[in-house]
């Protein structure tokens, strides 16, 4: 399916067009410089704020990010409130700069949990960018892989639609872009964690020890040259691949 996000230009040969994050260890930096676990989250936000102009000057179409799951509800009380009011604050702060830049911010989740505040914030948010195509970021709050699944299989059910590979990826939170090339993971856990469950079915996987709150350019390099040395065959053999044989239909979706 063609994502109805058009960015102003094609990435450079070797870049992902759509690159995911799993922003991992903002607790355990804090921690290891003994500050509260709030502290580790407000560097990760600088640290997501120098990825976004990365992605820019890298010509990146789409970042998407896990900024809250639908599991951290189980986290202590204390760190759950500063996560949304920290959400809040860089929302006044962060999205005058995003949009003079051309970024376009989306939040898939769900929202039925979130304080009318929060949820006032996130629609504002996308209705001042939604002009913006030189970037699209994903900012995933309150999201779950497994979550995004069974609402999209819910609304075509409402609706009476045939649920199809296609109709499915169309009914998900991020059908405006097209499935990630690469997802990134900091914090040297090796799983996803309910993180794009179908969207990543042909994802490039790429993990790092290094926490979130560290990450800069020099890091998103590492994990940009490692892709560009990989080769995707979405199913095919490497000599067809790289006879340049044409795909079936739904592997040209996540191509």
């Amino acid at each position: 399916m063609a994502s109805p996000f058009l960015p102003s230009s094609q990435p450079p040969k070797g870049v992902p067009s759509h690159v995911a994050i799993v922003m991992d260890g903002n607790g355990r930096w804090a921690q290891k410089r003994w500050l509260p676990r709030v502290a580790g989250h407000k560097r990760g936000v600088d640290a997501l704020q120098k990825t976004v102009q990365c992605c820019l000057d890298r010509r990146v179409s789409a970042l998407t990010v896990f900024a809250f799951s639908s599991e951290n509800w189980n986290r202590p009380t204390e760190e759950v409130t500063g996560l949304m009011e920290l959400l809040v604050m860089a929302l006044s702060r962060e999205v005058p700069n995003l949009k003079k830049h051309g970024v376009r911010l989306y939040f898939p989740g769900n929202r039925s949990q979130l304080s009318a505040r929060v949820v006032q914030g996130l629609e504002a948010a996308e209705a001042d960018t939604a002009g913006n195509n030189r970037l699209a970021l994903n900012v995933c709050f309150n999201y779950g892989g497994r979550w995004d699944v069974v609402q999209a299989a819910r609304r075509l059910a409402q609706i009476g639609r045939e649920i199809t590979e296609q109709s499915l990826s169309e009914a998900t939170a991020l059908s405006h872009v097209g499935d990630p090339d690469l997802l990134i993971r900091t914090g040297g856990e090796l799983r996803i964690s309910n993180f794009l469950l179908w969207q990543s079915a042909y994802t490039e996987l790429y993990f790092t020890d290094c926490l979130w709150p560290d990450f800069d350019a020099a890091e998103l390099d590492k994990a940009l040259t490692d892709f560009s040395g990989r080769q995707r065959r979405f199913g095919q053999t490497a000599e067809q691949s790289a006879a340049g044989e044409p795909l079936d239909a739904a592997e040209q979706r996540h191509a």
